[in-house]
């Protein structure tokens, strides 16, 4: 079987630093962080008072009124992220194979906000007043189906769930339906919209968000203070091509997708293996697919989400892999955990490392914790010849999801 080699040609963001790539990487170079006090709802009676929430994000650029009766924000955030790539990626969709053209975006929990919306509402009015819409606006699957109609992709499309490992499978399975001969081009990647009542009360409940009320200091990745995640919000989506395809309509290319792992802890619900193998083995699968060794790797974009156990199995199974020297940080310090878009926004931040040579600092980390022996970047990011990097994205249920890229060079 002839294997496809697969490009990146394209990206779109909306996250709490910026809804450009240029604005969000600018953000990650000059270590401005969007996390700040909720707004969305009163937190009067919450213990949580922090979030990353999106600024200013341009809704009437690609959406009238009606739209948000018609999706939950987090579709909205995908479309917009989506119509973002291919403007980026220059994809003039109308002259694809729509056949053979794919969506493949995730989340980790699609509409919560109208889930919550609308279980009060019947709760408050009675069953008959619940919105004819309720059940199309929070499905999960529901932001890829609305960016394919938007674009008429008739290939592949679907949602795959995996908590806060979503969008890296999302990217990973659509790396490999072009890899393997089956898509021409994938839109892939992850959206979410979860600072809701319901949302943050679940976190804050189980005692997994920090309550830090010091915005700088809320989200801490391997900081000796971490005491939880900040919760996110946005969707970042990726063009991919095969190479072939991306050269013959004269795009240009951001970066090589090379390799992707998947594995699964198979330990506990939400604590990953103390020994990080699991984590560990999805990084050799990355690895191996991409034909490099540790010394290969120049960066990788942390899972790192301010929480003891994950960010001490992480350094462990990052050090297994790759030794102790390798540059690390966490860019979920500036935007808070996007969960199941985390893995989008994060490829992003990956690839933009890998096109400037450059390691964002890990914000608002002072100090690290005595159990993290990984070379994690903070203070103050630092430039690094980065051929390969990896990105790491570990979620709820013990899914392991890594993504390996590639500088591009002509």
């Amino acid at each position: 079987m002839t294997e496809n080699r697969v490009v990146v040609t394209g990206y779109g963001v909306t996250s709490p630093i910026g809804n450009t790539p240029e604005e969000f990487w600018n953000s990650l170079k000059t270590g401005k962080i969007g996390i700040g006090p909720i707004t969305k709802f009163d937190t009067t009676d919450f213990s949580v008072y922090n979030a990353g929430e999106i600024q200013d994000f341009p809704f009437d650029k690609y959406f009238v009124r009606k739209d948000k009766n018609r999706m939950d924000m987090y579709s909205l955030y995908a479309i917009y992220a989506a119509l973002e790539a291919v403007e980026m990626a220059q994809l003039e969709t109308d002259n694809l194979d729509h056949d053979r053209v794919g969506v493949i975006v995730s989340s980790g929990i699609g509409g919560l906000q109208e889930l919550e919306d609308q279980i009060t509402r019947m709760n408050d009015r009675g069953p008959k007043r619940v919105q004819p819409m309720f059940i199309p606006k929070a499905l999960s699957n529901m932001a890829a189906g609305n960016i394919a109609m938007r674009l008429n992709a008739q290939g592949v499309c679907k949602s795959i769930t995996t908590a806060c490992a979503s969008a890296n499978d999302a990217i990973g399975e659509a790396f490999r339906e072009i890899k393997f001969g089956l898509q021409d081009v994938v839109i892939c990647g992850g959206s979410e919209s979860s600072i809701t009542k319901i949302g943050i009360a679940g976190f804050q409940n189980l005692t997994a968000l920090s309550q830090t009320e010091d915005p700088a200091r809320s989200s801490i990745p391997f900081d000796k203070d971490r005491n939880g995640f900040v919760m996110g919000e946005g969707a970042g989506i990726l063009i991919l091509e095969s190479l072939e395809h991306a050269q013959k309509r004269g795009a240009t290319i951001l970066a090589e997708v090379v390799g992707y792992g998947n594995t699964c802890d198979a330990y506990h619900m939400t604590t990953p293996t103390p020994d990080g193998s699991g984590a560990a083995k999805a990084m050799k699968l990355a690895m191996n697919e991409a034909g490099i060794d540790a010394s290969q790797v120049g960066y990788v974009n942390a899972h790192g989400t301010s929480t003891q156990a994950n960010e001490h199995s992480e350094s462990q199974a990052i050090v297994a892999v790759l030794g102790k020297d390798v540059p690390v940080s966490s860019t979920k310090s500036f935007t808070g955990h996007l969960l199941g878009a985390a893995g989008g926004v994060e490829a992003i931040a990956t690839i933009e490392a890998i096109r400037h040579q450059y390691v964002p600092m890990t914000a608002g980390t002072k100090g690290l914790s005595e159990d993290i022996e990984a070379n994690v970047i903070y203070g103050q990011g630092v430039d690094a010849p980065i051929e390969y990097a990896l990105s790491n994205t570990f979620g709820f249920g013990g899914h392991n999801a890594v993504t390996a890229f590639k500088r591009w060079e002509d």
